[in-house]
């Protein structure tokens, strides 16, 4: 009797170049199809994850399990969460991509030459875009939304803890897609949870046009530092607001109850309160408030004074991204010292002020280099589907093509096209 063949191992390279081969081919097709054919195939595949909402919480509960298991916390297990709620609001996101505007081949500028030539700059599709992301499934359908929308094929490798729930969305999301005329390689999930992928994607040169990595401080490094593919990085958001001598006590109240404590694992989520000298009066009712709504606050000397359950802070905690219900709490002398707080600290990703100043409002937007910046506003705007781009694959806080919200557009490129009548150049 023959011996039984065993398993061989897993060649990530080959799955790789495979999957970027089929991507490739897809992404030509897909560049090529009219607006109307890639919006009805986004509603049908909204459609097709409303429909698959029993598979999908079915498949959600065993990475539940696995995940507390794992001894996952509290914030990693909220972003990795679906309820028929999340599982509507994923469809609907995903349908709200179909009713933004198509931005390809769409004209950003033009102009003409003295010698006749009209130029035009025209957006077209990246190509094949590679996105690697932790915990949360619902990008699995976000951002291949948004890669349709811009005429991209992509492939996805999705945290190992969430792979049961990506699977299912995205087999009711190319579901959709085929059912509507557009190839289902154009959106690739990687099937396996091997981290040999991860190095593999990393290293795919000429195969994969971009990669864009979604989760935390440690994943976005690793990717930054071994990538051979250009990178649109997604860094971590530790986020300030800032309480203006000038601003109005019930409305710094309930935006920075908001800020903080609305949804804590969220990268728009604020993390230090910085409070102006000026408004030292309304720092013992902050800093209460959110010690009532069940939020550990971590502070300097007059946050402690203000009362006395708050616990020292550490300098390191002026850098810490908690995603969890702890905030750090800080005096600071005005605008300025906030601007250089944030300088020093942030992570240029979102920053807000509340003032009923004007000209404090306009220093700390004049100063504060971040993606995003507030004015009376929450940090947990910062999320593309509140600037209506339907959805987003996460806040580029880098200076290179596309920064703050990353959705359709900002997954485009630029071709040029110049229109003569016979001219020559001397």
């Amino acid at each position: 009797m023959a011996k039984a063949a065993e398993t061989e191992p897993l060649d990530a390279t080959t799955l790789v170049a495979g999957m970027a081969a089929e991507a490739r081919k897809a992404a030509r097709l897909l560049a090529a199809l009219p607006a109307e054919v890639k919006t009805a195939a986004l509603r049908a595949a909204g459609g097709a994850i409303r429909a698959a909402a029993p598979a999908i919480l079915a498949a959600n509960a065993l990475d539940l399990e696995r995940g507390r298991a794992l001894g996952l916390g509290p914030a990693l297990l909220d972003r990795l969460l679906l309820d028929p709620g999340r599982i509507e609001g994923i469809a609907r996101g995903v349908e709200a991509v179909a009713d933004i505007a198509d931005p390809v081949n769409t004209v950003a500028a033009e102009w003409d030459r003295p010698n006749g030539l009209h130029i035009q700059r025209l957006r077209v599709p990246i190509g094949v875009i590679g996105i690697i992301y932790e915990s949360r499934p619902n990008v699995t359908a976000d951002a291949g939304a948004l890669c349709v929308r811009s005429g991209n094929a992509v492939i996805l490798r999705g945290g190992s803890e969430a792979l049961n729930s990506s699977r299912a969305i995205h087999a009711a999301f190319v579901a959709g897609l085929a059912a509507a005329g557009v190839p289902a390689a154009a959106v690739q999930l990687v099937p396996v949870a091997d981290r040999a992928v991860v190095g593999a994607l990393l290293a795919a040169q000429n195969l994969i046009d971009v990669i864009v990595p979604r989760g935390g401080k440690s994943l976005v490094a690793r990717v930054q530092a071994d990538a051979r593919v250009p990178v649109l990085a997604h860094l971590d958001g530790n986020n300030h607001t800032y309480v203006d001598g000038a601003a109005d006590p019930d409305k710094a109240l309930a935006i920075v109850r908001n800020a903080k404590l609305r949804r804590t694992g969220v990268c728009g989520a604020t993390e230090t309160v910085l409070v102006d000298a000026g408004a030292r009066g309304q720092l013992g009712a902050i800093v209460a408030m959110l010690l009532d709504a069940g939020c550990e606050v971590r502070g300097d000397a007059a946050a402690r004074a203000a009362d006395p359950r708050v616990v020292p802070a550490t300098d390191a905690d002026w850098d810490t991204e908690y995603l969890d219900a702890v905030v750090a709490v800080k005096l600071v002398d005005g605008v300025d010292g906030a601007i250089a707080h944030i300088e020093r600290h942030g992570s240029h990703h979102t920053d807000a002020i509340v003032t009923e100043d004007a000209a404090a409002a306009d220093r700390f937007v004049a100063g504060v280099d971040s993606a995003i910046v507030a004015v009376n506003a929450s940090t947990q705007f910062a999320d593309g589907g509140e600037f209506g781009f339907g959805a987003e694959i996460g806040i580029s806080t880098g200076r290179l093509h596309a920064r703050g919200p990353v959705g359709a557009e900002q997954l485009t490129t630029m071709k040029y096209v110049l229109r003569g009548t016979g001219q020559t150049r001397p």
